[in-house]
């Protein structure tokens, strides 16, 4: 009798199909840190932009006004100064250099609203949920965030 060495067809298959039922596994686990983190992005950028404009109230006693909704970090609204609020280019005193925007293209973007510049609202969603808050979000003064 000769002994025969390697493996068979039929073990090679089933060492592949675990190997693929582990990299599916794997897929999904990262997607949703992914999703994670896009929304962990979305609440500190929020945090930051409230700190901006809490900082520029300080200062210009009124918030940058924006009726028909701002998309934030993109466009003319790159920049917060004192002289222009959200512009592209900041020419005066700077108090967010580079505004963010939401870490996912084809998401929703942070839309920032101010009409007599007494108060203001940022609307953005999240895709799970950050501790308390989940879906559709609003900032308002004071670092608040409620989501419906």
């Amino acid at each position: 009798m000769r002994k025969r060495k390697g493996f068979t067809l039929i073990e090679l298959l089933v060492v592949i199909a675990i190997i693929g039922l582990l990299s599916t596994l794997a897929v999904v686990s990262l997607n949703s840190a992914r999703q994670k983190s896009r929304d962990a992005k979305r609440v500190t950028d929020i945090k930051q932009i409230q700190t901006a404009l809490e900082l520029y109230h300080g200062d210009e006693e009124a918030y940058p006004t924006a009726a028909s909704g701002a998309n934030l970090g993109e466009g003319t609204n790159m920049c917060l100064d004192d002289a222009n609020g959200f512009i592209g280019t900041c020419t005066g005193s700077v108090y967010m250099a580079r505004v963010p925007h939401d870490p996912e293209p084809t998401a929703q973007h942070y839309v920032y609203t101010s009409a007599a510049g007494t108060t203001y609202s940022i609307a953005f969603s999240l895709e799970g949920k950050v501790g308390d808050l989940e879906g559709d979000c609003v900032a308002a003064p004071g670092g608040d965030i409620s989501c419906s």
